[in-house]
């Protein structure tokens, strides 16, 4: 079987998507990471992820209603499908293992004594 590969952006992409559940458009996405992470996107990369998650089948999305506010624009909301999913389940059961697989000595000199055992 072959395995997700996800980059770093594109995973807090596609969390963050899921996080937003119904509300995961461009300008919340992009908000929600710089929020969420302290680290400033631009609106042009988050967009660009979103597309190119798109293509690789991990989201869908739809077109909303037009609003007032956007001058009658119309927002493109995004969701994760089922293969999206299973690409974070399994870049969590990676990071997960690898993680775990830390020897002690090594979360020592990393300060995180108090985290693990």
């Amino acid at each position: 079987m072959k395995r997700a590969f996800l980059g770093e952006f594109e995973e807090v992409v596609m969390l963050t998507v899921a996080v937003l559940n119904e509300d995961a458009y461009g300008a919340t996405v992009t908000q929600e990471i710089e929020e969420k992470t302290g680290r400033s996107v631009g609106f042009s990369t988050v967009h660009t992820t979103l597309q190119r998650l798109e293509e690789k089948g991990y989201l869908s999305s739809q077109m909303g209603g037009a609003t007032a506010e956007r001058g009658g624009r119309r927002k493109r909301f995004f969701t994760v499908t089922a293969a999206g999913r299973k690409a974070l389940w399994e870049v969590k059961q990676v990071r997960t293992q690898l993680w775990d697989a830390l020897p002690w000595q090594t979360l020592q000199l990393m300060g995180n004594e108090s985290v693990w055992p």
